[in-house]
This record gives C-alpha cells, structure tokens and sequence, in this order.
C-alpha cells in the first residue's frame, strides 16, 4: 500500500479497511496485480453486507465518505483457518483436492506468476519453471488473485490421473480479453465507495477455498457447465483456477512459497448487465458491440472517449452512478481517475499490461467526451497522413518493386510508429487541461485547448516525418522521394476531411 504520506507499507486485511482513509492506494507489482487485488476487496466488502443498497445511498456513501470499520469487524469475527494460506484442507483461494497430484506435477512458482509462466509448459521471461526462487507468502497470495481473474486458457501441466482429465484444460479468466474500469478516489476508501454498487438479491458467498461454502463446484470429469454466480461476493472472488502451494519457512523472509500446481478452475455464466458493470461497450470493425477490448496496436487512450460517453450516456452500472454525482469546481485537483486496464494475449501466452489513467469530474463528462473524441481523431488523421507519405516515399524511390514487398519498403520511412509513441503525453495533458478548467469554457473553442493540442501533435508529425525520410539517399530520386512525400502530407493537412483544428493551423501557416 502506498500511504497519504506517500510511503509503501504493508498492511494486513483488518488494518486496510480500518484504516482505508489514511492509504493513498493499492501498489501492485503490475496493474493486473493491483486490478486483482481490488476485485477481492470488493468481494470482502459485499461478503460482510457492506453495500450500497440503491444508487441514492451510493452517492451518500461517496459524499459522506463512509469508513469501513464494519467490514473489518466482519473479518475480525471470521474463523482463522479460512484465511489460512496453508491449511491443509481448506487453503485460502486454492484447491486442496490437486494434493494428491501435487508431488507428481507441482513445479517452481514461476508457474504462477502470469508475467513469468508463459503457456503454463514453456518460460517466459528467462524464468524457468523448474527454477528455485520462492515467493512471501503475500506475493504469492497476489498471484493467486491474479491468476483467478486474468489467466489465460490454455494446457496445465497436471495430470489428470487423480481429478480427471478435464483438469488440464484451463479456461480463459474472466477480466481477460476486455478492459476492467476501476473508478480511483484519493484514498482507499474512496476508491472501493466508488467501485462498490448497489445489488438486488442474495449477494453470496466468498470463496475462501474449493471445499467450503454453499457452491457446487465443476467436476474434472468431463467438460464445464458455466455456472451463474449466487451474487456479487461470489462473482468477484470466483477461484478461476484450481491452484495449490506448498509453504515453508524461511529463516529471513518467514513464511514462503516453494512449489505450486494450477489446474482448471471454475467457469462462469457472466451477464453483461449484472456482472460486468464496468465494461464499455464499444463496436468492432465488423459492427459486433462488446466491451472495449485491449489491443496490441491501439493505445488505450485512443479510446478515451468511450468511457466519457459512458458516462454522458448514463449507461447503467458504474457510469450511471458516477454521472449522478454533484459537482463544485473549486479550482483543486480533478477528484478521480478513471483507470481502464487490460492483458494482451497471443492465444495461450500473456504478452504485456496495457492501461491508461483518465481524469473524471462530476458534471465534466460531456466536456472530456469533446475533447478526448477530437484528440483522438486528430492523431488518427495526422497518422494516416504519415503512413501515405511513407507510401509515397517508398513509390518513388522503388517503382518497380514487386506487391509483395511494398509494405516492408515503406515501413522505412513510416514514422507512424514513433508519432503515436510521443502523441499520448500531449493527449494526457490535454485531458487534464480540460477537467482544470472546468465545464464553463467548452474545450473545442477556438485558442482553446485542443487547438493547443493539434498545433502540439502537427509540429511532432512534421518532426518524425523528417527524421524518417532523413533515410533517403542524397541524390536526385531520394530528393525527388523526400519531396513528394512532404508535398502529399502538406497536402492532406488541406484536405477538406481534415479535422477543422488542423485546417485552422494550415491556415495560420
């Protein structure tokens, strides 16, 4: 945890919630970690009946920042051995029947890092699975979150001698393949106010262990039957892999983790409606709606405006609630972030965390919306610009090329790549611009701050354009190349398509 100080320090599940006011935030060692560790939290707080029950009391729990002391209270009352890291059967997030596989299949805890363990059969980043670090027991515990939420499908190492067959065939996590919105406040506290959410109906169970609670769990004899979750403290605490470590003591660390086994885990039956409150909604290509999705070639602020028309829309769930929220500009600190984190994943194997940090304001979500909207069209149209130029580049300097080469030629003089690795600062910086100035001085207006921004990214895409053309050879064809290339960027900043702060700065020029 990160202290209101700004100092790190670790905290038991008691003292957290105790002392939620005085803790800036969750410091995860990835931001899957950290987005894990919220989703149990949640699960806590709705486990003890902490909850919001309307959206009237969400917005009184949010402006009266209501503590949390009745949550810990509820943990303080709970039996030791179901929070157990190493009970013997009934361990805390794990499931004890993969003991009698263990000896046979359990490997290093490489495994269970998802940043380490690869496709579960081959290493990823130099750890080897055989390797013989260990893990503190709460690192591993975070692992163990993490892999619940975000692991992706794919073939376990264990055999299914003892469970069955099934075992091996690991489904894919429920936050993987979409963006997960966490609403970030000042504190703790306020962060977990505003993520919690009204609920109608049983709100279940946690799910301290596989062998405990009311749910019937999957069988490993056959194929899963997705099953629905009994409610909100069931649905964020879901053991979306069966996993078992073994433990030991160190004499400098303490408690360990030496060993570990993962097998598959539950598999649930989501509703968009009631168990993905947070998820943006967003069209593909081929006109399908779902939520926003993380993408290896798009960065998450490109699609800022979608979570801004979330919010302007009242799409029911975390949006609607954040939209009913008052607002006085007082001149301080935007109030909140929105934080929208995903896991890229080829097939089986994890390849890296994308996410970004937006500022929110009560009452500025049409102002944000018109900004980051225009922002990112103006970065698309500028790249489009540039990628045209490398194509008229590579044209004049290889006319005779053959189709199949064309794309690699030009990717020479493409500065698209280095452009959109310098544009996002800027479009940061603009956002925060906006929310600071609050909703009287709409953020479109001429001199205002996206005609900042575009004069910003204009000079950056002529400035990467000529580094890459500076690749050209010094005679009459890379002349001719450097030229052209130049005139038909020029050229399409006039274009009649052009976003209107462009064609304003062409003007000017």
């Amino acid at each position: 945890m990160i202290t209101c100080e700004g100092e790190s320090k670790s905290v038991g599940l008691c003292e957290l919630f105790e002392c939620s006011e005085e803790l800036a935030a969750i410091a995860g060692g990835t931001p899957g970690e950290t987005v894990a560790v919220v989703e149990f939290l949640l699960a806590v707080c709705f486990a003890a009946g902490e909850y919001p029950a309307g959206a009237d009391e969400w917005r009184g729990w949010v402006e009266g920042r209501r503590h949390f002391a009745g949550v810990a209270e509820w943990l303080a009352g709970q039996a030791d051995g179901d929070w157990d890291l190493f009970d013997p059967e009934r361990p805390l997030g794990q499931n004890a029947l993969l003991r009698g596989s263990f000896e046979e299949s359990a490997t290093g805890v490489a495994q269970l890092v998802i940043e380490r363990t690869g496709d579960y059969l081959q290493f990823f980043d130099q750890h080897h699975l055989e390797d013989g670090e260990s893990l503190s027991a709460a690192e591993a515990f975070r692992a163990v979150l993490t892999q619940h939420v975000y692991a992706p499908y794919g073939r376990g190492r264990i055999s299914g001698k003892e469970l069955g067959a099934a075992v091996t065939n690991l489904a894919t996590g429920r936050l993987l393949g979409r963006i997960r919105v966490v609403a970030l406040g000042a504190t703790v506290g306020e962060t977990l106010r505003l993520n919690l959410y009204p609920w109608q109906g049983e709100r279940g169970r946690l799910n301290t262990s596989w062998t405990t609670g009311p749910v019937t769990r999957r069988g490993f004899g056959a194929k899963a039957v997705p099953r629905v979750p009994q409610g909100p403290a069931d649905l964020h605490s879901a053991l979306g892999r069966s996993i078992l470590l073994r433990g030991r003591l160190d004499a400098e660390r303490g408690a360990v983790v030496d060993r570990v086994l993962i097998g598959a885990g539950e598999v649930l039956e989501l509703d968009p409606g009631r168990h993905m409150t947070d998820a943006v909604l967003h069209r593909t290509a081929a006109g399908l709606e779902k939520p926003l999705w993380p993408s290896p070639t798009r960065a998450l602020w490109q699609d800022a405006h979608a979570l801004y028309a979330a919010v302007k829309e009242r799409q029911p769930g975390l949006y609607a609630l954040l939209g009913s929220l008052a607002y006085e500009h007082d001149g301080t600190e935007v109030p909140y972030q929105l934080w929208a984190v995903g896991l890229i994943a080829n097939k089986t194997l994890p390849v890296t965390w994308v996410e970004g940090c937006f500022p929110y304001a009560p009452g500025m979500a049409e102002h944000l919306y018109l900004a980051s909207a225009r922002g990112s069209r103006i970065a698309e149209f500028l790249a489009a610009g540039l990628k045209r130029a490398a194509l008229t580049a590579s044209q004049t300097m290889h006319p005779a090329k053959a189709p199949a080469d064309e794309a690699a030629l030009a990717a020479r003089y493409d500065a698209r790549w280095r452009f959109w690795a310098e544009a996002g600062q800027p479009f940061y910086e603009l956002l925060d611009t906006v929310a600071d100035l609050g909703p009287r001085q709409s953020p479109v207006a001429a001199a205002g701050p996206v005609a900042a921004y575009a004069e910003t990214l204009l000079e950056a895409a002529r400035e990467q354009l000529a580094q890459r053309l500076e690749s050209l050879p010094p005679n009459e064809r890379g002349y001719q190349a450097r030229s052209r290339a130049v005139n038909r960027f020029e050229d399409d900043l006039a274009a009649d398509d052009a976003p209107a702060e462009i064609q304003e700065l062409v003007v000017r020029d």
